[in-house]
Formats: structure tokens, C-alpha cells, sequence
């Protein structure tokens, strides 16, 4: 995956490749509206260059951070208007953030939880389990 290499005219496949994006999510992102429709060659084949590499990585990035298809497409809109401020920026991601928290909250009592519950087992032989009378309360 060449990170710095200049593009030009990368068919899907291609785009696939430098990205590590599935073509069947590549296509998706086009036909709900956050991949601009490319340009096509004589022959018809879709030509992506480097604009659509960089939005692609991005949408990539966002995903794996946890934003939504919407929180997306609202990041998006910002940066095709080149308009957007940091504070619009923020205010966007503030939500996600509050989300992420709370995730990571609730694993740290499930987590308490599996492990004090692990703690009571004798992990011995034996019928009486506190981790499946703990699941069945």
C-alpha cells in the first residue's frame, strides 16, 4: 500500500488495493453519496485519482473510529464547503466522544463484573458454578 505515491486514473480495484477497502464497500460509499461519482474512460471504467483516494482514507479513518455513516456525511459536508472552523469541527465530534466514554464505561463494569464473578469459581470439577448462576440470575 503505497502511502506518498501520486495517483492518477486508479480503477477500482486499484483503489481497493491502496486503500485495503473492500469494492463492494468502495461501491456502497458511492451509491449512498460519500465517494463522488469518477470520471470514466473511453472505454467506461471509473477513474479515481487523488482526491478520491484522500476521501476514501478519510472515510476509512472516520469508521474506524467509531463515527456513523451521518456523522460522516456531516464532516464531509463541511470539508466540501471548505468552510469548515475547528469549533464546527468539534462540536460535531463532541457527541462521539460522550458516546466512546460511555462505551468504555460500560465495558470497565463488565469487566469488574466477569472478573469478580470469575473470582467466586473453583474452576474445579465440580457441578455448581458461580459464572452460570451469575448468568441465569
Amino acid at each position: 500500500m503505497a502511502e506518498n505515491v501520486p495517483v492518477r486514473g486508479l480503477q477500482r480495484g486499484q483503489l481497493s488495493k491502496h486503500t485495503g477497502c473492500h469494492l463492494e464497500t468502495i461501491r456502497y460509499y458511492e451509491n449512498i453519496g460519500l465517494m463522488p461519482e469518477p470520471p470514466r474512460s473511453p472505454k467506461g471504467y471509473r477513474l479515481y485519482g487523488e482526491t478520491h483516494l484522500r476521501r476514501l482514507r478519510f472515510i476509512l479513518r472516520s469508521r474506524e473510529l467509531g463515527f456513523g455513516i451521518d456523522e460522516i456525511r456531516g464532516l464531509l459536508d463541511l470539508v466540501d464547503r471548505k468552510c469548515q472552523t475547528c469549533s464546527e469541527v468539534q462540536e460535531r465530534t463532541k457527541p462521539h466522544l460522550a458516546e466512546v466514554r460511555a462505551k468504555i464505561a460500560d465495558l470497565r463494569r463488565i469487566e469488574r463484573l466477569l472478573s469478580q464473578t470469575m473470582a467466586q469459581c473453583s474452576g474445579e470439577a465440580v457441578p455448581e458454578c458461580p459464572i452460570i448462576d451469575a448468568l441465569a440470575a
